[in-house]
């Protein structure tokens, strides 16, 4: 089966919409495109990735459908649009017109957790859902008492929470924070991403003991059919190579997987969430 990371990012620092993006950053303020990732992908036996949006811009995520349009490993985009815009359906239509716009990040994680909820940017998460088109929630904590509501109102969202909702793992709590995912992962729609799991802080010390209990728990409560791999290069690069990454990933895992759960957590289950015609190819 064809391995997928669900979750990759590409950018240029000559483009100056991404905000964050600073030379403060260190090895992270760099260009990071398909050449530099293409041969770790080969290394690791992955076919095909998902870049996602970094910069709350449409003109980065054309910036990106181009990158999809020459890259041939580029499964999709989940691209940036503005929820409380009037005209956010009739973009969305436009995007939605190429083929590889896949999903849709709006960016919360900067954002006040109670944006979820603001009546515009329901209508449009309620529209989304109606769709049947993927979400990428980059959720902290803070969000997912929203998130939570959010699903009760549109509770057939399809929504992917990106990299754990990134939990206090330095302070070692599972809780209130796996109360929560649990909550989210009780809607039959919703997976979670093994991504984002090192520190986003350069040469940070981490560990796979730390990491793992959080890991197990989303696998516990989504199960093995709705977690997704992801790398999260080139932010990974704060703390963590991609063959740490990759190492992170299968401790957290464990014994005991068949081989079909394995191939699902690689990249069936991503080609589910985002419909990605490529693994259907493959099987």
């Amino acid at each position: 089966m064809m391995r997928i990371d669900a979750h990759q990012h590409y950018w240029i620092t000559s483009r100056t919409d991404y905000g964050w993006l600073q030379p403060t950053l260190g090895r992270i303020y760099a260009d990071y495109m398909p050449e530099q990732l293409k041969p770790l992908l080969k290394k690791h036996g992955i076919g095909k990735t998902v870049i996602v949006q970094a910069a709350p811009t449409v003109e980065e995520t054309a910036f990106l459908l181009e990158i999809a349009d020459r890259e041939p490993s580029v499964a999709g985009v989940v691209g940036w649009l503005d929820m409380e815009a009037d005209g956010f359906e009739r973009e969305l239509a436009r995007l939605r017109q190429h083929p590889k716009f896949i999903g849709l990040r709006p960016m919360i994680q900067d954002l006040p957790s109670e944006w979820i909820v603001k009546p515009q940017v329901l209508r449009h998460f309620q529209l989304l859902a109606d769709a049947g088109f993927p979400v990428d929630l980059q959720a902290n904590p803070r969000h997912l008492p929203y998130i939570a509501e959010l699903l009760k109102i549109a509770p057939d969202l399809r929504a992917v929470v990106d990299h754990l909702a990134k939990p206090p793992i330095g302070e070692g709590q599972l809780e209130p924070w796996g109360a929560h995912m649990r909550q989210i992962a009780a809607y039959p729609n919703t997976m979670c991403k093994l991504s984002g799991m090192v520190p986003e802080r350069l040469d940070a010390p981490w560990s796979i003991e730390a990491i793992r209990p959080f890991a197990r728990c989303v696998i516990e409560a989504f199960g093995k059919k709705r977690v997704l791999f992801g790398s999260d290069w080139p932010v990974c690069l704060f703390s963590a190579t991609y063959d740490q990454v990759v190492e992170l990933f299968e401790a957290c895992l464990g014994e005991g997987w068949t081989d079909e759960e394995k191939n699902a957590v690689y990249g069936g289950n991503a080609a589910r969430f985002y419909g990605l015609e490529i693994w259907e190819e493959h099987e």
